[in-house]
């Protein structure tokens, strides 16, 4: 299953939109308003959002200055979140999510809407940086 965002322009350079994602702290400002849990632990962070199970993502892939991969830590659901960053100028880039998991098709329906709803949040967030 895969799920893009749209397509945001943000008013830095895609080096600073690289540092801003590979900080893992960073992301806390970007979940939404129902965050109940957001811990940062090394190259991973946890999170959970009101009625929603608690999720780990893992820093597993990182290209300078375009793209920061995260991944699930858990096996159970094997997904990635990848932030693909282009710069158009010096001091503008576009930021584009890319959700991309591995579920059953009954797991998928499921969990589709939930998490476009999520990518949608994530990326309203990134355009207000």
């Amino acid at each position: 299953m895969n799920i893009e965002g749209n397509k945001v322009v943000v008013k830095k350079s895609a080096k600073d939109v690289f540092d801003f994602f590979t900080n893992l702290e960073n992301f806390e400002q970007l979940m939404p308003e129902n965050t109940q849990k957001f811990e940062v632990d090394g190259e991973s962070f946890i999170f959970g959002l009101k009625g929603m199970p608690e999720i780990r993502l893992v820093m597993k892939e990182k290209t300078e200055y375009s793209n920061i991969t995260l991944g699930a830590a858990s096996s159970k659901l094997p997904f990635t979140l990848a932030s693909n960053i282009n710069e158009i100028s010096e001091n503008e880039s576009e930021v584009v999510l890319n959700f991309d998991g591995d579920f059953n098709p009954m797991m998928a329906m499921m969990v589709k809407k939930p998490l476009t709803k999520f990518i949608e949040t994530l990326t309203e967030n990134i355009s207000k940086l």
